[in-house]
């Protein structure tokens, strides 16, 4: 069970991962328009705070797959719980906000995630 946590939570790691990417880097670019559904006029007047949001995109990743990484059982059960935590909230806040589908692509795997650890 604890493969399949850590092989779901690699790919939410890397799923946000690719978010900071599309957010800083490619958000006024063809692909990122087209993701986001954006025109070039408003990709370019939020591009600063695409490139914000990414970031926090990254602290995530970062902290999900240090969640994988630590050596310490204890600490990675309480990283995996809190950055899930985060992205599910995220995704939640996302759905409510802006697009219902935020929710099924950044909160539903993480929330499936945080369910198997309490089953572990």
């Amino acid at each position: 069970m604890n493969i399949l946590i850590n092989a779901l939570i690699i790919l939410i790691a890397l799923l946000h991962l690719w978010f900071l990417i599309l957010e800083m880097f490619l958000w006024n670019k063809p692909i990122g328009m087209k993701t986001f559904h954006l025109s070039a006029d408003f990709a370019k007047a939020s591009a600063n705070l695409a490139a914000n949001q990414g970031l926090y995109n990254g602290f995530l990743s970062a902290g999900l797959m240090w969640s994988v990484l630590t050596t310490n059982a204890e600490q990675a059960i309480q990283l995996k719980i809190f950055f899930l935590c985060c992205v599910a909230i995220a995704g939640i806040y996302g759905a409510v906000s802006v697009n219902r589908r935020i929710f099924f692509i950044q909160g539903l795997p993480a929330i499936i995630t945080l369910i198997l650890i309490i089953m572990q």
